[in-house]
């Protein structure tokens, strides 16, 4: 029966985060309408926190969520993505996440 529970409770702890996601995604995009450099930023920082957490209750380290981001800047980069190629934005970020 505590199994039950657990695995009730896990589920809706991730029911739970998804919907923070999307509640995040919406305040980010009421932020940009309002032009809001604050509130994007509380949306955008809520956003990534989320996300790690749900990633986390899903069995995927904040270790391995990071090496996957490095991973997935890597592959965009070398496909040639236009932010990377008109802003080096891939690069930046990159470079961000090697220094943390």
């Amino acid at each position: 029966m505590d199994q039950n529970l657990d695995v009730a409770g896990r589920a809706r702890s991730i029911e739970w985060l998804k919907s923070e996601v999307l509640d995040q995604v919406s305040r980010l995009f009421k932020a940009m309408w309002e032009g809001s450099t604050a509130r994007i930023t509380d949306s955008l920082s809520g956003l990534i926190a989320s996300a790690y957490i749900l990633g986390r209750r899903l069995g995927i380290s904040y270790r391995d969520l990071d090496k996957a981001v490095e991973d997935k800047l890597s592959r965009l980069k070398q496909e040639g993505h236009q932010l990377e190629d008109q802003y080096r934005d891939l690069s930046a970020l990159e470079e961000h996440i090697r220094k943390r």
